[in-house]
């Protein structure tokens, strides 16, 4: 390995709180500082010695100035560690990591801290035409959540109405993906009872009236009710096939992971658990964002040279099931070695953080089933996707 090769150290998430569930009451920033703590208690870091911090978010509105300054704050940083917000929608956290990648093997970093963020119980109600008042007559107010997280902007449209028309596309029926998500949920459920997910999360203190909790499980896999979710009706149209039982849930949550150089692992005497082997974005017509991770996962395979079967696991982001069908039917990705401990359907889909999360989990799936090459991908609202490969090493 090369010097200023990039090293996953660790990483950590929290728990995914479920919309106006555990983790409701705590800001982004509080969700991610708290990994930040995590992160650097797992790996004994010093602290002094991280360069900068990148952290990806969706949804800023009334989160304060600079939500990743507040991170690395309250995560116990010293003031000398920078700290950058970005936001690219759902790939907001993957996009840290690679933006982490980049600036250790450019040589202007050897530490860096990396991830993504998102309450979404917390965005607020808009006002559009606050500033410039309302002369007469009704008038709207925006929900922030819904507006800038997951509505498309071209098209003024949910992000559910393309999901249909991927369905549609090939043919995907709602029972499929009814199954997809019964089997997200199976296995998210089977990692939270065999405590395979809680190797990947730290704790979120909670203090309400003076009575603090320690929030450290999953809330969506332990609620689902099979029989309920197939009754769901169509979210998006009468003729549709996506629910809100096969589609991602609104949910919490935060994700870091600590990333090095070579030389920097070997300086400080830390253990780095994978190399980053590369990432790629891939961009087309906003309306197909639901097909893009299928592009990103070429390119990216295409750029490092590796093929399917090459890779011992994949993690694809859930936003639909019909993107992970999607995704598993053109490239051939066998369902055993995808997203084995459930995906955004059971765990929920918290938009700035998910590209970090899946990277979190795929790290923990490759070490417990022995495997060592693994992708990340995810969809991404303007009709993006992204794509991440990493490899553990001895």
């Amino acid at each position: 390995m090369a010097t200023n090769d990039a090293m996953i150290v660790a990483g950590v998430r929290t728990a995914m709180g479920a919309f106006m569930g555990g983790l409701a009451s705590v800001p982004a920033p509080q969700l991610a500082a708290a990994c930040v703590k995590g992160l650097v208690a797992r790996t004994r870091v010093p602290a002094d010695q991280i360069n900068e911090l990148f952290m990806g978010n969706c949804i800023a509105a009334g989160l304060g100035m600079n939500p990743a300054r507040q991170v690395a704050i309250f995560g116990g940083l010293p003031p000398s560690v920078g700290a950058t917000t970005l936001n690219k929608a759902c790939a907001s956290g993957m996009k840290a990591v690679m933006l982490a990648d980049q600036a250790i093997r450019a040589g202007e970093a050897e530490l860096v801290i990396a991830g993504g963020m998102e309450n979404m119980s917390r965005p607020p109600y808009l006002l559009l035409k606050g500033r410039e008042g309302y002369r007469m007559g009704n008038s709207e107010v925006y929900d922030a959540l819904i507006y800038d997280g997951l509505t498309d902007a071209f098209h003024n449209k949910h992000m559910g109405v393309f999901a249909d028309r991927c369905a549609q596309k090939y043919g995907f029926t709602k029972q499929q993906q009814d199954d997809f998500g019964v089997r997200s949920h199976t296995r998210a459920r089977q990692a939270i009872e065999s405590g395979v997910s809680a190797d990947e999360i730290v704790p979120v203190e909670i203090t309400v009236r003076g009575k603090t909790t320690s929030f450290a499980t999953d809330e969506g896999p332990l609620k689902f009710d099979e029989a309920k979710m197939r009754t769901l009706k169509p979210a998006f149209g009468p003729e549709g096939t996506v629910t809100a039982g096969n589609a991602s849930s609104i949910n919490d949550g935060a994700a870091a992971l600590l990333v090095a150089s070579n030389a920097a692992c070997q300086r400080l005497g830390l253990k780095p658990q994978a190399r980053i082997v590369g990432g790629a974005v891939y961009s087309r017509e906003p309306e197909w964002f639901t097909l893009a991770p299928i592009g990103a996962m070429q390119k990216l395979m295409e750029k490092i040279g590796w093929n399917v079967k090459d890779v011992d696991l994949f993690e694809v982001n859930e936003a639909f099931a019909t993107v992970a069908l999607a995704v598993e039917k053109e490239l051939g990705l066998p369902p055993e070695k995808v997203n084995i401990y459930g995906g955004a359907v059971a765990l929920g889909h918290p938009v700035g953080c998910s590209g970090a999360r899946i990277l979190v989990t795929l790290l923990n799936g490759l070490k417990r089933t022995g495997g060592r090459r693994g992708i990340g991908t995810l969809c991404v609202g303007g009709g993006e996707g992204i794509a991440m490969a990493v490899e553990l090493v001895s």
